[in-house]
């Protein structure tokens, strides 16, 4: 990482959008239930429920700044590149034993999406600036290993 603003793929820009508007609706759920609860406070209970809320609350606001930050940023890099990978870059990969896979290059690992490479791990920090035909070497748990860029992009088709 360049350390400049990073561009991220549509596909990301979508998901970060989505989890900033969920993101705003529970803040207003809690921040109502927060304002009900402050007119109430009765007993060291009702005290420690008001400090959690207004912890969450702070959460809350943190990664609304944090997503807000990243798609102003991302706006200002403009598109995902094509010619080399970068951050929002999807790739196709050919491994030692034949096989390929397709994977997303992106910031933050999200829950359950087996294609994404963290731009931070050793295969995604071996593929970022590569060409299609690059051979990258990266560390695995079980030891070194290789793969060979096949395409940046969609899968080329069979």
């Amino acid at each position: 990482m360049t350390g400049d603003p990073e561009p991220i793929s549509a596909q990301a820009r979508r998901a970060l959008e989505q989890e900033l508007a969920d993101l705003r609706d529970e803040r207003r759920l809690v921040a109502g239930t927060l304002r009900e609860s402050a007119a109430s406070v009765g007993d060291q209970a009702d005290q420690a429920d008001q400090l959690r809320r207004a912890d969450q609350l702070g959460r809350l606001d943190r990664r609304i700044e944090d997503i807000t930050e990243r798609l102003r940023e991302a706006a200002s890099a403009g598109p995902a590149p094509t010619d080399v990978v970068g951050v929002g870059s999807t790739v196709t990969v050919r491994f030692p034993d034949g096989g390929t896979e397709t994977l997303r290059i992106g910031e933050v690992a999200e829950a359950l999406d087996q294609t994404l490479v963290t731009a931070d791990s050793p295969l995604g920090r071996a593929l970022l600036g590569r060409r299609p035909g690059d051979t990258v070497r990266y560390d695995t748990p079980d030891g070194p290993a290789t793969a060979v860029l096949v395409s940046i992009g969609e899968p080329p088709s069979s």
